[in-house]
């Protein structure tokens, strides 16, 4: 059965890091444009940061820009999303998915496949 499988949110203050891990199992994540998306309580879920299959190129949404980093590894089947710098309007549920289409998008409809989310909570 294929799956994916968001890891590494928590409780984090103002200005700490944290790293959000997405893993697969039954598919290669290598086949696919990954996207990371988040939903706040009461808002509607946002792109946050995607990464292409053809030349691994990325984009940002604008309020992340400078302090994300998405990245892949392909021997652990795994894509990253590094968070630095993070602030309390970044707490929301962070969720990954894929884009058969392959090029990096922070288009919710491209993609096909979701994890079911790890809770990001930034507060002092």
């Amino acid at each position: 059965q294929s799956q994916l499988v968001e890891s590494g949110g928590g409780l984090v203050q103002p200005g700490g890091s944290l790293r959000l891990s997405c893993a697969a199992s039954g598919f290669t994540l290598d086949d696919y444009a990954i996207g990371w998306f988040r939903q706040a309580p009461g808002k509607e879920r946002e792109g946050v940061s995607s990464i292409s299959y053809y030349d691994d190129s990325t984009n940002y949404a604008d309020s992340v820009k400078g302090r994300f980093t998405i990245s892949r590894d392909n021997p652990k089947n795994t894509v990253y999303l590094q968070m630095n710098s993070l602030k309390p309007e970044d707490t929301a549920v962070y969720y990954c998915a894929t884009n058969p289409g392959g090029k990096a998008s922070l288009l919710e409809a491209v993609y096909d496949h979701w994890g079911q989310g790890t809770q990001v909570t930034v507060s002092s």
